[in-house]
Order: C-alpha cells, then structure tokens, then sequence
C-alpha cells in the first residue's frame, strides 16, 4: 500500500470534495462487490466532515469487470470515482514536478 502525506490548497480540497460529492459514492454499498482475491485488491477510504466509509474490492482491470458483477452501477462509480482521483493527483503531481525549459 502507498501512503504519501501532502499538503494542499484548500481549493484543493474543495474540488476533491466536489468530485467525491459528484460521484455520489457515499450512498454505495460494497458488500456484493467482488471480494479481493490473489490478484489483488482495491481500497478507498473516504472522510468528510462526519461521514466516514471504507470501500474493498477486487483489483478492476476494466470496465467489462464492472458490468459482469452483482453491483454494476455501484461498481462504476467507484471506477470512475479512482479514475477522477488518480488523475487529479498525477496532475497535482504533474504541475509539482514541472520542469521550466531553459
């Protein structure tokens, strides 16, 4: 697992809350998601103000995983909700590191 403390903008954060917000994962429910397997697993812990939800599934390698489970939509929107966020932060990360041409 890879953990990485940052600190940010509170704009930041903001548009983080505004695409979790937008997602609607928080009404999801992971319990007839695939379990995690020797593949691997995927987790996704989420805090906001006084709401605190944990999600754990299977390793997605695309989208035909999501539409042959029990939960296809609820599926999806945990996919597509990694996919904002992962990139959200490689352009973070991205704009950090930015080389300026000489």
């Amino acid at each position: 697992m890879i953990r990485k403390e940052v600190y940010v903008n509170k704009c930041v954060i903001n548009e983080l809350k505004r695409v979790i917000e937008d997602s609607n994962i928080m009404s999801e429910d992971d319990s007839v998601w695939p379990q995690p397997d020797r593949i691997g697993r995927q987790e996704l812990e989420i805090v906001v103000a006084d709401e605190h939800i944990s999600f754990t599934t299977a390793k997605i390698g695309a989208l035909s995983d999501v539409n042959n489970s029990k939960d296809p939509e609820g599926l999806r929107a945990f996919y597509y909700l990694v996919q904002d966020l992962k990139c959200l932060v490689f352009s973070l990360i991205g704009l950090h590191f930015k080389i300026k041409p000489i």
